[in-house]
């Protein structure tokens, strides 16, 4: 009984574990890696002034759809300033905001192909 046990135990063991990290959140796992929006997910813009000082961008931008934002010219701010340095007016971009406490944040920006 003991041989049929022991192997049945492990097997039962390895099922519940794999059904615990299927159940873990997102961002548990998503905290060890560098996670970036697919381009299909991402908006699309163009910047209309680049603003360092104040570390914003002003984007005539489509649809903003994780937001339910229909398309407009607005001010955002920069996740991270170095962003600021890779767009100048005029250049087409695909980005991703998000809405925070301290208001609509750029996290990623691409100069679109």
């Amino acid at each position: 009984m003991n041989q049929i046990a022991t192997p049945l135990t492990a097997l039962l063991l390895s099922i519940a574990a794999a059904g615990a990290l299927a159940q873990a959140k997102p961002e548990e796992h998503s905290a060890h890696h560098l996670v970036t929006a697919p381009v299909a997910d991402m908006s699309e813009g163009e910047v209309r002034k680049v603003d360092k000082d104040s570390k914003k961008l002003t984007i005539k931008h489509g649809e903003i759809r994780n937001l339910d934002m229909p398309a407009m010219t607005m001010v955002f701010q920069v996740k991270d300033p170095a962003m600021l340095d890779k767009v100048k007016p005029g250049d087409k971009i695909r980005f991703v905001v998000e809405n925070t406490g301290a208001g609509m944040v750029v996290t990623e920006l691409r100069l679109a192909n």
